[in-house]
């Protein structure tokens, strides 16, 4: 199915079941919201399971920034994607605008530090993706029905997220300026996907500033080439040199941000949300709190699943033997990029006869080497790989949070960092009951095998 500009498109008009991408590439030019330098990007459909993924194409060589909650810079007023030294500013207009029309598959390719701002609202980026289209792909749509309760909070304001017996989502956003409600006077604004508002009722919403607050940021050199016609500036009277589009304009444009925020999870999110006076910083508090609950879940579902690779499968790879295999299933592995294991520690294990008699507790060293073995078994995957053995390199941020005692099942978790012919590095943790009980980056050489 193809939605284009001669067919009327709202959000009720996208398959939710299914994941889509764009018809054709996308172009949006402007300036940058903060810097107010020249800013271009290009929105590319991607395939199936690729996500939200941008691009520095000014750099050499490019940099991909993939748009996760764990790779958002903790900054004011606005969200920036950072890996590294290198960063993305003001990437939730783009981002709601993704959320809204539900589109699940783009490469962004971004030439300079920020994103354009157009009028301030997520508009500048729907308009051109309504014009070349949607196109529904072969894939199942992903999404996350909240299991469990999260409250976040920061002096009075607050964010929460509750479970819903339906597959929707949810937000009512209460905004109260408090001793400034004379000028920005207390709203209150619900959203639903299922009822199509998004494209003409939350998209066209602009940011928004009080006076002092944009003198503030004029006076520290942001903002120079805008003037209250470009964005709403609230003086004592209501906006200057402007009007609003809607009369309740301001918690609108909250509820842009919050979703573009919460696209962050890399999903849609099925649950009820309730803010009162939350920002950017409470919504990236958020998207942690529901990649947590979605681990969790995740880890839980492997658990009852079969196993990826078994013990036998596990010894064709690993030189390791009793007493030094700590291995005893892989539950998981996406290709060669994620791998999910188990060690399950009984009283019968040799170390706890010396450590400690009558308080047994397992070596921190040999849960590091737990899930140093995961991480190669996950190295092992890589076709390159095939025939090798990862051996220790080096340890860093190696973290021992909690101990690991007879009778617990410790959950082992790999993810790939950087991976060579050569040399491979990989970021790791081990769980009981999903509580975090060590973690390392691990860097490992793949020597080859010895043949007998």
């Amino acid at each position: 199915m193809v939605q284009t500009a001669n067919e009327p498109v709202t959000a009720q008009a996208v398959d939710a079941q299914c994941q889509h991408t764009l018809a054709g590439p996308v172009e949006v030019t402007g300036k940058g919201l903060l810097l107010g330098e020249d800013a271009r990007i290009v929105i590319e459909p991607a395939p199936p399971n690729h996500g939200i993924v941008f691009e520095r194409t000014d750099l050499d060589p490019p940099v991909r920034l993939p748009a996760r909650a764990t790779n958002i810079a903790r900054r004011a007023r606005r969200t920036t994607l950072k890996i590294g030294q290198v960063s993305i500013e003001t990437v939730e207009h783009c981002m709601s605008a993704f959320a809204g029309l539900r589109i699940d598959n783009v490469l962004v390719k971004v030439e300079g530090p920020e994103l354009p701002c157009g009028d301030g609202s997520a508009a500048p980026f729907v308009e051109p993706m309504l014009a070349v289209g949607l196109v529904e792909q072969n894939a199942p749509r992903k999404s996350f029905k909240l299991l469990e309760p999260i409250l976040v909070q920061q002096g009075d304001a607050m964010l929460a997220a509750f479970p819903c017996d339906d597959q929707n989502f949810e937000v009512v956003f209460d905004l109260d300026y408090g001793p400034n409600s004379d000028r920005i006077k207390r709203q209150t604004f619900s959203f639903q996907f299922n009822n199509g508002e998004y494209i003409h009722e939350i998209s066209r919403a602009r940011t928004y500033s009080l006076k002092e607050e944009a003198q503030a940021l004029w006076e520290r050199g942001m903002c120079r080439h805008l003037t209250p016609k470009d964005v709403l500036v609230i003086g004592e009277d209501g906006p200057i040199d402007n009007a609003y589009r809607f009369e309740n304009e301001p918690v609108r444009h909250k509820i842009v941000d919050l979703l573009g925020d919460l696209y962050m999870v890399g999903c849609e999110i099925q649950a009820r949300f309730f803010a009162h006076k939350s920002g950017h910083e409470l919504n990236r508090q958020m998207c942690l709190r529901i990649l947590d609950q979605m681990e969790s879940a995740n880890r839980r579902s492997a658990l009852n699943r079969s196993a990826a690779m078994d013990i036998r499968s596990i010894q064709r790879i690993m030189p390791h033997r009793y007493p030094m295999l700590l291995v005893d299933r892989v539950l998981e592995l996406e290709g060669d990029r994620k791998a999910i294991g188990v060690k399950n520690v009984s009283i019968n294990e040799p170390f706890f006869a010396g450590h400690y008699p009558g308080t047994p507790i397992m070596p921190g060293v040999l849960i590091v080497e737990a899930m140093a073995q995961l991480g190669g078994l996950l190295m092992s995957q890589k076709l390159e790989h095939t025939g090798k053995i990862a051996v220790l390199l080096s340890l860093d941020r190696v973290k021992l949070r909690r101990p690991v005692m007879p009778g617990d099942q410790l959950v082992l978790e790999a993810e790939a960092v950087r991976a060579r012919p050569r040399t491979c590095a990989v970021k790791c943790r081990a769980l009981v009951s999903d509580k975090v009980a060590a973690e390392a980056q691990i860097r490992f050489m793949m020597v080859d095998a010895e043949q007998d």
